[in-house]
Parts: C-alpha cells; sequence; structure tokens
C-alpha cells in the first residue's frame, strides 16, 4: 500500500513538472513565433530553429569576446584587471614586461593571487583604492623601482616612469591601463639639455654684440642712432630670453642647487619690488593697492621670491589699463590641522583677463594667447589684455614668454602651487599663490588696504 501511495505521489509530481515545463516552452515558442511573424512550422521546429539561432548568437559573441582579448593581449600598453579584494584576475604581455610578472594570463584566472604578491607598488595599489572608491577614472604618475625575487642573488632592476589610468568596472572590479613614460621623460630631459647649452652658448656673443652697439653709439650720426637704439634693444630682448632660459635649467633637475632659505619680511618684499616697477607703472598712472599683514616673516629664498614678485607685478603693469590699480592680497589659510595652514599670495591686474582656450597653457613656455600681436619695444600708457600672457624677465624690455613658467618653478621649488584665473569681480588676471604654513616664522594680525 506504501509502494503504491509512493508511487502516486511521484507520478503526480512528474505530471506537474511536466505539465510546467510544456507551459514554459508554449510560451518561448509563442514569443519566437511573434518576433518571428511565422506560425507555419509546428513546435519542434519553431524550437530547433530558437536554439540554432541562440547557437549563433553564443559563437558570435565569442568571436567578439576573442578579439577583444587579442586587441588586449597585444596592445602597446599594458592592462591588467583586478577584483574587489585587489586579486590580479588577469594582464596582457605589456604589462607583465612592466611590472615583472611571470606568471601566464591562464594561471591567474585559474589562481588569481593579490596584487602587492606580485608587484611591490603601493602607487599603483593606491590608484586602484582611489578608482574603486571614487567611482570615476583617475590618472597617477610615478616611478616603478622593480624588486629583485631573491634577496640572496640581488639583479640590478631597471626603474622607469609609469602612468596609470584606473577604470571602475562592475561588482567592484577595476581595469588599469599602464603607460611607459620613459621616452617622454628622457626627450623632456634632451630638450631641456639642449636648451641650457644653447642659451650657454649665445650668452657670450649677445654681451659682446651689446658691447659693440653702446661703444659705437656716440661715434656715429644721429641719423643713424636710431638703428643702434633698435639693434641695443633687441640685443637686451635676447639677453632676457637666455638669462630666462638658464634661470629655467638652474631651477630645474639635477642643476637646482636647492634653496638658500632665511627669514624673510613677504610684505616688505611686495612693497620693494613695486617701488622697483614704479617707473613702469608710472607712465601709465598705475597705483598699487595692497590688503593684507604689515609684517609676515616666512622662511624662503629672498632673491626668488622677489623674482616672483617682480614677473608677477610686471605682468600685471603691462595687462592693466591706464589710471587703474594693481591689487595684491596675503592672508593665511587657516586649517583645522595647524600643520596644514598656508599662505596665500594674490596677484589681480585690472586687464580684460584671460581667455578660457589659454587657461590650461597660462604656465607653458614660450606660450602666446595672441600670436599675431607684434612685440613693442617700450611700454605704451594703452592697457593691454592680460590674455597675452609673458611676463618680463625683468625691468625693461619685451616678455619672452618664460616668466610664469619661471614663476612656477619657484613656487614649487618651495613646495608650493600657483593656478590662474580670471577674478569673478574685478574681471581681471587673477594669480594665487598657496606657500606651505610651514615657511612661516611669525605673523601680524594688523591688515591694511591702502596704495602704496
Amino acid at each position: 500500500m506504501w509502494f503504491l501511495v509512493g508511487l502516486v505521489t511521484g507520478l503526480g509530481i512528474w505530471f506537474w513538472r511536466w505539465t510546467r515545463f510544456n507551459a514554459r516552452l508554449k510560451l518561448l515558442v509563442q514569443r519566437q513565433r511573434n518576433d518571428s511573424g511565422s506560425s507555419d512550422l509546428d513546435l519542434m521546429a519553431q524550437l530547433s530553429r530558437t536554439i540554432a539561432e541562440q547557437g549563433r548568437q553564443v559563437h558570435t559573441l565569442e568571436r567578439a569576446l576573442d578579439s577583444h582579448q587579442f586587441l588586449l593581449q597585444n596592445a602597446p600598453i599594458g592592462y591588467l584587471l583586478v577584483n574587489e579584494e585587489n586579486q590580479l584576475l588577469w594582464c596582457n604581455l605589456q604589462a607583465g614586461q612592466l611590472l615583472g610578472i611571470s606568471q601566464s594570463s591562464d594561471d591567474l584566472e585559474q589562481r588569481p593571487r593579490l596584487l602587492l604578491q606580485l608587484v611591490r607598488s603601493y602607487e599603483l595599489d593606491n590608484l586602484i583604492e582611489e578608482t574603486r572608491q571614487l567611482h570615476q577614472p583617475c590618472q597617477r604618475d610615478w616611478t616603478l623601482y622593480r624588486v629583485s625575487p631573491n634577496p640572496l642573488n640581488p639583479k640590478n632592476e631597471p626603474a622607469y616612469p609609469l602612468r596609470g589610468y584606473g577604470v571602475p568596472l562592475d561588482k567592484g572590479q577595476v581595469g588599469v591601463f599602464l603607460e611607459n613614460r620613459q621616452e617622454a621623460v628622457t626627450l623632456l630631459q634632451q630638450r631641456d639639455r639642449w636648451t641650457s647649452d644653447v642659451a650657454h652658448e649665445l650668452k657670450t656673443p649677445l654681451t659682446s654684440i651689446r658691447l659693440v652697439a653702446e661703444t659705437l653709439k656716440p661715434r656715429v650720426d644721429a641719423a643713424l642712432q636710431g638703428w643702434l637704439d633698435r639693434l641695443l634693444n633687441e640685443t637686451i630682448r635676447l639677453s632676457n630670453l637666455v638669462e630666462d632660459l638658464l634661470n629655467l635649467s638652474r631651477l630645474e633637475g639635477q642643476n637646482f642647487q636647492g634653496l638658500n632659505l632665511k627669514p624673510v619680511d613677504l610684505a616688505q618684499l611686495i612693497t620693494a619690488a613695486w617701488q622697483s616697477l614704479e617707473p613702469l607703472a608710472r607712465v601709465k598712472h598705475l597705483s598699487l593697492t595692497y590688503d593684507g599683514p604689515t609684517t609676515l616673516l616666512m622662511t624662503v629664498d629672498e632673491s626668488l621670491m622677489y623674482r616672483v614678485l617682480i614677473n608677477l607685478l610686471d605682468n600685471a603693469i603691462k595687462h592693466s589699463p591706464s589710471r587703474a590699480s594693481v591689487f595684491v592680497r596675503l592672508s593665511m589659510v587657516e586649517s583645522a590641522v595647524p600643520e596644514e595652514a598656508a599662505v596665500c599670495l594674490e596677484v589681480i591686474d585690472s586687464g580684460l583677463g584671460f581667455q578660457a582656450k589659454d587657461l590650461p597653457h597660462i604656465f607653458d613656455r614660450f606660450y602666446r594667447a595672441d600670436p599675431a600681436r607684434k612685440r613693442e619695444t617700450s611700454r605704451s600708457a594703452r592697457g593691454s589684455s592680460s590674455s597675452e600672457v609673458s611676463a618680463s624677465g625683468g625691468l625693461g624690455g619685451d616678455g619672452s614668454g618664460l616668466g610664469l613658467s619661471i614663476v612656477q618653478q619657484i613656487v614649487e621649488a618651495h613646495q608650493g602651487t600657483i593656478a590662474a584665473e580670471n577674478h569673478p569681480d574685478l574681471g581681471g588676471g587673477w594669480l594665487k599663490i598657496i606657500l606651505p604654513g610651514s615657511l612661516l616664522l611669525a605673523q601680524d594680525t594688523m591688515a591694511g588696504h591702502s596704495p602704496l
């Protein structure tokens, strides 16, 4: 009796499952019939055609996947894929060579390993974490120092600069593209070395030409004085350009001898720089409006910081219209953490401001927003637009296009930052320098706002 009860129960369950399967199969066929618009074929024929169509789609997707994987495998840049636990799932040949990964892609797919176990690069690990947390593409540059796998027999592994691009993917996975920047860095070093060598070679003949022109000036007819003046002005302009190139070379790379740090009153240094440029400002009837403490002691390189102020103030004078003001603001940037406090130096002119297309290139060498504009050999009383971003290297002569590049290099040597934009209220060019609070010695809370 129990056997019959079990048999009847089993047959009932089988019949119920079979009925349900037929119902789902009919629904699938009905959908396929509606999609194809044909009802002439019987149930099995339509099912066979559906299975064949699905097989063709799967085959097409497999071929596309193989093609994409082949492209990634043979790409000229590295690519690696990590899961949500930072385990390396796959990497192409280029990434394996850059990072020194000896395991094949098949081994990684079968047995994923923690990325830090394979590659001792915490910068790469931080890039992956930043990409995963922000859920947006991120970029980072660093120098990779490969560690020898055998500490008993160390080898001189190559070190080269890398640039990584992190891309967030589904389920916490992150894809990273790796670019070897060694060739670009080498080209930049060769360019800087060539520029420095040329500048050194030009310095002596330009000085000789200037001395000869100054010697001949009192000995020639008055009708020829204009030609000699033009020769002297162009020689001075080229000498300023050479000096700017040499200054950039001294501030970069291995040629940089370090900063000569000493206590300097930054507020008084601003006054001294303006007094040096006051003859140029008087021609255009410009005044300086200063807002900040009367005394602010900082540990900086006095000569280099004076050069920064000269370049910024001279740039503001050039790009301000007649009978206007040049604004300089010196202030403290407070922070909840005392070690993160900073000093902010702002220089604002009264010109037309920077054009939007020029802002990303303000600090590029030799960049001029308006190349068609002719250089003028003298300062005119007519105001000029601050979109021409070249700053002169000092008093007299035209801009070499290197002034703001030198300013950026000096500020970065002091561990600071500089940014350029248009002032929202005044509309003129707005250059903002942030110096770290670690350079600050003392400050006077008394602030003024009056022309100097």
